[in-house]
């Protein structure tokens, strides 16, 4: 069968499939898809087969990409999230480098990153493989206490969380509050005091 992917929720990882020319849609899992094939996204044309699961619910299965010269290309640009991240580690460590940033500081950023990256990538997998999900509040925690960066690389790397508007919202709001927040603790003393206290 052909048809149209929708309500597609790139976070869990399942959406449904409209068939052409009207129909049931069919329930449509990640996992349905060929080994290789790019992340969905709503509105694309897939040819498929369709089962039954445990329950007797109507789902797609061997699901393939349509590729078709009908359709435009995609013109979308890509926000440089790897870029970004990479660049962020460099230049977190280079401040701590001319102490523009106190080591502590330094440290933590890229402990926190490290740590985000790995919520991300652990979520990923879970997501994939329908287990129990990392939720977004310890995500969106771990970039506030300075781990956006390597939430940023993670992003990228594992094609996660970037089509959700409304946890990239937060996401961003977390990055803007934690260089604020760096920036009040070494413009205030309070790192450079933070430093001194420490062994």
């Amino acid at each position: 069968m052909a048809g149209r992917i929708t309500d597609w929720d790139d976070g869990r990882g399942f959406g449904f499939v409209v068939p052409n020319g009207g129909g049931e849609k069919a329930f449509l899992h990640i996992k349905a898809f060929e080994r290789g094939s790019r992340r969905p996204i709503s509105g694309d044309p897939v040819s498929y087969v369709t089962g039954r699961d445990e329950r007797g619910r109507l789902q797609a299965e061997a699901v393939r990409h349509i590729r078709t010269a009908a359709l435009k290309p995609d013109r979308r640009v890509r926000f440089p999230r790897l870029l970004l991240g990479v660049v962020s580690l460099l230049c977190i460590a280079a401040m701590g480098v001319f102490a523009v940033l106190p080591h502590w500081l330094v440290l933590a950023s890229l402990f926190m990153s490290l740590v985000v990256w790995l919520l991300y990538f652990v979520d990923k997998r879970a997501a994939l493989a329908g287990r129990r999900r990392t939720p977004e509040s310890s995500l969106h925690l771990g970039s506030l206490l300075g781990g956006w960066p390597g939430a940023l690389i993670a992003q990228r790397l594992f094609h996660h969380k970037t089509a959700k508007r409304e946890f990239q919202t937060v996401f961003w709001m977390t990055v803007i509050l934690n260089i604020a927040a760096v920036g009040w603790l070494v413009y205030s003393g309070v790192a450079a005091r933070i430093a001194a206290a420490l062994p």
